[in-house]
C-alpha cells in the first residue's frame, strides 16, 4: 500500500511528517508513505527544507493520498497548471485532506456539497469555495475524508490504515506513537473519531 503525502512549499510539518511517520509503522505489511511534492525540494512554513520522495504525479498511482496544509495553500489553489498535475480517483483511492488541504480537495471537485472539516483559519476560505464546513475533527464520505486541526493527523492516518489493513493494524501503529501512560486512551480516542466512518465498524 503506497500513500502519497502531498506536501507543497510552505507546508505544515505536523500534517506531512506525523501522518507519514504513523503510516510507515506498517512497513512490515508492505505499506510506505511518500512525501510527494511538485518540486524537487520544498520548504516548510518554519523554514525546514526537504527533498521530495516522489513527484506530484505520483498521486495518480498511489493507493491513498493525504493532502496536507500550509501557508501557501491558497496560492496552490489558484495555480491551474499545478492543480492539473494532481490526478485523483476516489473510486479506487482513499483520499484525505487536512486543514487548508480541504480547499484543494474542493478545487479538485472532490467534495461538492458534502460536509467537510478544516481548521479555524482556513474555514472562511473553504466556505468561500462552496464547502459546508462542520465543527468536527474528522469526517469521511466513502473514500474521501477531511480533518481539521494540526493534531488531527493521527485521525487521517488511522482511517487510511484501518480501511486498508484493518483496525488491529491501525491501533498497533497508533499505540506505538502514543504518549506513555496514555497509550490505551489515545488509541480509543482515535477509534471513537474514525469508527463511524469505517465499514464494518471495528470491534
Amino acid at each position: 500500500m503506497h500513500v502519497a503525502i502531498l506536501t507543497f512549499d510552505g507546508f505544515n510539518e505536523i500534517d506531512s511528517f506525523v501522518a507519514a511517520a504513523i503510516i510507515n509503522r506498517l512497513r512490515p505489511l508492505g505499506w510506505m508513505a511518500h512525501i510527494t511534492s511538485p518540486a524537487v525540494r520544498v520548504t516548510s512554513m518554519n523554514g525546514v527544507e526537504i527533498a521530495a520522495q516522489r513527484p506530484i504525479e505520483f498521486a495518480a498511482e498511489a493507493d491513498a493520498v493525504i493532502i496536507g496544509s500550509g501557508i501557501k495553500t491558497r496560492e496552490v489553489a489558484e495555480d491551474a497548471a499545478l492543480l492539473a498535475r494532481i490526478r485523483l480517483d476516489p473510486t479506487r483511492q482513499l483520499i484525505g485532506a487536512q486543514c487548508s488541504g480541504t480547499l484543494l480537495l474542493a478545487r479538485l471537485g472532490l467534495i461538492g456539497s458534502l460536509p467537510a472539516c478544516t481548521d479555524l483559519i482556513s474555514k472562511p476560505w473553504v466556505q468561500a469555495a462552496g464547502v459546508d464546513v462542520i465543527d468536527a475533527p474528522f469526517v469521511a464520505h466513502g473514500n474521501v475524508a477531511t480533518a481539521g486541526g494540526c493534531l488531527a493527523s493521527p485521525y487521517l492516518a488511522a482511517w487510511i490504515m484501518a480501511r486498508g489493513a484493518g483496525w488491529e493494524a491501525a491501533a498497533s501503529a497508533l499505540h506505538y506513537v502514543a504518549p506513555v501512560g496514555e497509550k490505551q486512551r489515545f488509541v480509543e480516542s482515535a477509534r471513537a473519531v474514525v469508527a463511524p466512518f469505517l465499514e464494518p465498524v471495528p470491534a
